[in-house]
């Protein structure tokens, strides 16, 4: 029987949740599965993923082959690395111990590369927020300011029809 790891779609129209699921390679997409190992939302920036990596490695030692996006989902989160490592235990090339390093010595590495994503994201969102504050001040003044010169001319236009009527009164009280 041949198995693969897949996504199986889940969600409303236009945000898609998917479960990284473990099914016959016969079966439709949304069809019976064999095991649920994890989760996968790309909504979110970065992606979320929730996947429970002993499970996957253990399918994919056993022969099960992932679909392309599931292959980076697991490459992700290191359970493609993990089974490298794995099969040079297996061989004999590496100890047990040395490959435990390595993973560690990934897994940090890539935790932060992730945080470093995570900030840079929240940086840039709070920048262009600032930007979008500061323009809205500065229209909001330049607006202001045009009211100020419209109703100092509209006061001057009113003084001086006020003067023009005050001149012909003042020239017949002369009379």
């Amino acid at each position: 029987m041949a198995v693969k790891i897949r996504l199986q779609r889940r969600g409303r129209k236009k945000l898609a949740i998917y479960d990284i699921v473990v099914a016959d390679a016969r079966s439709p997409r949304d069809g019976k599965i064999i095991q649920k190992i994890g989760t996968y939302n790309p909504n979110h920036n970065p992606a979320s993923i929730v996947l429970d990596s002993d499970k996957a490695l253990e399918w994919v030692l056993k022969g099960a082959q992932p679909s392309d996006t599931a292959r980076n989902i697991l490459s992700y989160k290191g359970v493609m690395f993990r089974k490298h490592l794995q099969v040079g235990v297996l061989k004999g090339a590496i100890k047990q111990e040395d490959a435990d390093k390595k993973l560690e010595a990934w897994l940090n590495d890539k935790e932060s590369q992730i945080n470093k994503k995570i900030t840079k994201l929240e940086k840039d969102k709070s920048d262009s927020d600032k930007k979008r504050i500061d323009a809205e001040k500065a229209f909001n003044k330049k607006r202001e300011e045009d009211i100020k010169k419209k109703l100092e001319a509209a006061a001057a236009e009113e003084a001086k029809e006020e003067a023009k009527e005050e001149a012909p009164a003042a020239e017949e009280a002369k009379e």
